[in-house]
């Protein structure tokens, strides 16, 4: 009985222990004690001088030694990974690690505004997002306002409000749906995501926002026409489920 309490304490310790990883701005920093690339991927291990930390972001240059930040971090737990054929008891996804106070391509990061700080001119306010959502890396882009007018509804397709309210019917099924990118976050597990918004339904039901995957890039305002499968409850890991998504759909940029 004893050993077993022994055991269930170091259990829960190690879990609380991943759980407070990241600061208090969700990222974490640390020097680099092992690193690997696979396919598309750069993994590092960062020892923060309490812990050892895997994570991962797009193919990029670092040695052991370096110092780096990890922002933003989607933690994905008992993860597998094809390529290495290797199992990580945690794995932190992110778009954006620094190296040295620089991001991977050289430029140095933007520091933090301080608590209370107002925002920069002309810098987007970060909106609220829907319940169960992840949190979005530092690298994500959004639009303050994006003109919603005379989208015209796909032909044969429906709209973003019918795929959210209908979605127990139309689970399955492949729709098609025009809109505008009102929010795009690259090569996060992979994928491109996308938020796409018509001017159909409207933010207090939660049902004028639909988030898809593609590998397709696009950029903010672009109009696009996105052909997919309709998931319920798409569940990525690590507590982090959609209610409804067009995972892995057909982006074509119009």
């Amino acid at each position: 009985m004893k050993r077993f309490l022994w055991w269930l304490c170091l259990t829960v310790s190690a879990q609380l222990t991943f759980a407070q990883t990241p600061d208090a701005a969700g990222n974490i920093s640390g020097k680099v004690i092992e690193t690997m690339n696979a396919g598309s991927y750069t993994y590092v291990q960062v020892d923060t001088g309490s812990q050892k930390v895997w994570a991962a972001t797009t193919k990029f240059a670092v040695t052991k030694g370096d110092n780096v930040t990890v922002f933003g971090g989607m933690p994905m737990e008992n993860y597998h990974s094809k390529s290495l054929n290797r199992d990580f008891d945690l794995v932190y996804f992110t778009g954006k690690i620094s190296i040295n106070n620089a991001d991977t391509n050289g430029v140095p990061a933007a520091p933090a505004l301080p608590s209370g700080h107002p925002s920069l001119t002309g810098e987007a306010a970060a909106p609220t997002l829907p319940p169960n959502h992840p949190a979005l890396p530092e690298h994500a882009t959004m639009a303050a306002k994006i003109n919603l007018a005379d989208i015209k509804k796909a032909t044969g397709g429906k709209t973003v409000q019918e795929i959210i309210s209908g979605s127990a019917k139309l689970a399955g099924q492949t729709v098609s749906v025009r809109g505008k990118v009102v929010k795009y976050n690259s090569q996060i597990l992979g994928k491109n995501w996308l938020h796409l918004q018509d001017g159909s339904g409207s933010a207090k039901k939660n049902d004028n926002d639909l988030t898809i995957t593609s590998d397709t890039a696009a950029k903010l305002g672009d109009t696009v026409l996105v052909t997919g499968k309709v998931s319920l409850n798409k569940d990525f890991g690590a507590g982090y489920k959609y209610a409804v998504i067009l995972d892995d759909a057909q982006v074509t940029i119009e």
